[in-house]
């Protein structure tokens, strides 16, 4: 029996290597894999680092899109793929070549060791929802609508990714 597909959000980031081509390839492997069907991404973002500031800027992008993978599957076939694009387990918010996080898989609702749905930094985080407002203002989550929850977020730091 195949289950139907799940809307799901994630987050991609990066500040080492080429950032803006890290992110362009996870999104063709994932939908090459099979992993998810993206439906829509936001514009790439420039974004002083958050937690350790000592690195490069960060490239970061939010997709829309569709899964048949549980969030479990979900989770290692993204995992996966970060690891074969050369992500190497390093410094906790440090530098990376690429990071990709489950923003929202459905309505899912999530906190073990593994996984949390939603992600529990997403509006604290400008990286994460002034890409997703841009790309769906009017998605509630957790009973918060994005576009608004972006709006009241302080967007220093940031800036689209072509602008200096």
């Amino acid at each position: 029996m195949q289950i139907a597909p799940a809307p799901i959000g994630l987050g991609f980031g990066g500040n080492l290597g080429d950032p803006a081509g890290n992110i362009r390839a996870a999104i063709g492997a994932i939908e090459a894999r099979g992993i998810a069907r993206i439906t829509a991404c936001s514009s790439l973002w420039r974004t002083a680092p958050w937690g350790y500031t000592q690195q490069e800027d960060f490239a970061n992008l939010c997709a829309l899109g569709e899964t048949r993978l549980s969030p479990a599957e979900l989770l290692a076939g993204l995992k996966q793929l970060e690891t074969d694009l050369g992500r190497t387990a390093g410094l906790r918010w440090g530098p990376r070549v690429i990071d990709i996080d489950i923003l929202f898989y459905d309505d899912v609702k999530k906190d073990n060791a593994d996984l949390t749905l939603p992600h529990r930094e997403i509006f604290r985080r400008a990286f994460v929802l002034i890409p997703l407002a841009e790309i769906a203002p009017d998605l509630m989550i957790s009973g918060r609508k994005v576009g608004e929850a972006a709006g009241e977020i302080d967007r220093t730091g940031m800036s689209k990714w072509d602008a200096k």
